[in-house]
Parts: structure tokens; sequence; C-alpha cells
């Protein structure tokens, strides 16, 4: 019966090496050309907060209020919008694009969403400012615009890992499934006084 052994074993090694390589797979992206994209969205994110948000303040001095953004009246929804563009759609992008690290680029997907959410909320109330209180700028609807694109982009990167993930499990579920025939069906054929192979 050492040939049963010998064939567990192997079959044991094998899946490991699938479980292994699977694991790898599915911690890591490959973004390809959409990382090009959103490099290119992190710089014009940036770029953004040199421009004015509102009237002469700009997305910096939203960041870190002072007596200009007291004059034009910079709202909640202006501060939390730019602080989640800083954090999720320049920082969490860039470390997921260095890292390659699923859980990284999924984090950056889930914060850009909000944050292009909470874009909106910003422009809106910038629109429905008191009279004579300046409108939306230049800044803030180009990073809100971006946070809408870096957000496509991410939710396609992770979905097609996602998919990957899918059918590297599909594959070893059918590998596995197949090296347990054979093994079963290795046993059923030989006759029960041949020796087993060694």
């Amino acid at each position: 019966m050492s040939g049963n052994g010998d064939n567990q074993h192997n079959f044991e090694a094998y899946r490991a090496d699938i479980e292994a390589a699977e694991r790898r797979v599915a911690g890591e992206i490959d973004p390809g050309g959409r990382g090009l994209v959103v490099a290119v969205c992190v710089f014009v994110l940036l770029g953004s907060f040199l421009l004015p948000h509102t009237g002469s303040v700009r997305g910096w001095d939203v960041l870190f209020p002072g007596e200009g953004t007291d004059e034009a009246l910079v709202t909640l929804p202006s501060q939390l919008f730019m602080w989640l563009a800083l954090v999720f759609g320049v920082g969490f992008s860039l470390l997921a694009l260095v890292t390659r690290r699923w859980t990284v680029a999924w984090v950056a997907l889930a914060g850009s969403a909000v944050a292009a959410a909470v874009g909106l909320l910003a422009v809106w109330s910038r629109q429905t400012a008191v009279p004579g209180d300046p409108g939306p700028g230049i800044g803030l609807i180009l990073a809100w615009i971006t946070l809408i694109v870096l957000t496509f982009h991410w939710a396609r990167v992770v979905w097609s890992r996602t998919a990957l993930q899918l059918a590297a499990e599909a594959e070893r579920r059918q590998s596995t499934a197949q090296l347990q025939s054979r093994n079963l069906l290795d046993d059923l054929s030989r006759p029960e006084d041949e020796p087993p192979a060694e």
C-alpha cells in the first residue's frame, strides 16, 4: 500500500503548490494600462489642489483653513472632500500602484467612491451658497471629476482581479478533482493480487 501513500503525498504536495500560487495571485494586482491612467489621475488631482477651490481659496487652503477660508465661507463638505481626495485619491492610489496589493487597491476604490460622493455634496453646497458668496472653482470641479475617473478605473482593476481569483479557484478545484479521480481509478483498476507500484 506504499503506492497509495506516495500518491497521497504527491497529491498533498501538488495541492499545497496550487494553494500557494492561488494565494499569491489573489493578493496581487496587475493594473496594466490602467496603472498609467491612475498615475495621471493622481497627478491631476494633486494639481487641482493648487487651483481655486472657491473664489480665491485654493484646495490646499481648504485643507488648512485660515482667514481666507472664513471669508469665503468654506463648508464642512468641502473640507471633508479635500481630505478624502488627499488620503484615498492620492495616498492609497499611489500606495496601491507601488505595492500592487489587492487589498490596498480595494481601499483606494472604496475611499475614492466615498470621496466622489462627498465631492458631489461639496459642489452642490458651493452652488447653493448665499448670493454674493463664490461658487465652485475650477479646482473643486477638476478634483471631483478626477475622483470619479479614479473610482471607475480602480473598480475595473479590482473587478478583474476578483474574476481572476474566481477563475484560479475553479481551476484549482478542477485540477484537484482530476487528480483525485485518477488516483481512485488507478486503485480500482489494479488487481487485488498485484502488488502496488513502488
